[in-house]
């Protein structure tokens, strides 16, 4: 299974508590920060929840 590489571009300032969840859940911390996640239907749901506060790389 292939990997996504997960990057925080926006501020979570003002988001509501589902997408600080969210972020939390895929291990975002700060603007800047990456981390790499598995490809998988539950993950692209999670990334589409929050998908104006990152970006995201295939690899």
């Amino acid at each position: 299974m292939s990997a996504l590489k997960v990057t925080q571009v926006k501020s979570k300032i003002g988001s509501d508590k589902t997408q600080l969840d969210t972020l939390r859940s895929l291990g975002l911390r700060r603007i800047g920060h990456t981390v790499e996640v598995k490809d998988n239907p539950q993950t692209r749901g999670m990334l589409h929840r929050v998908r104006h506060l990152i970006q995201v790389n295939d690899d």
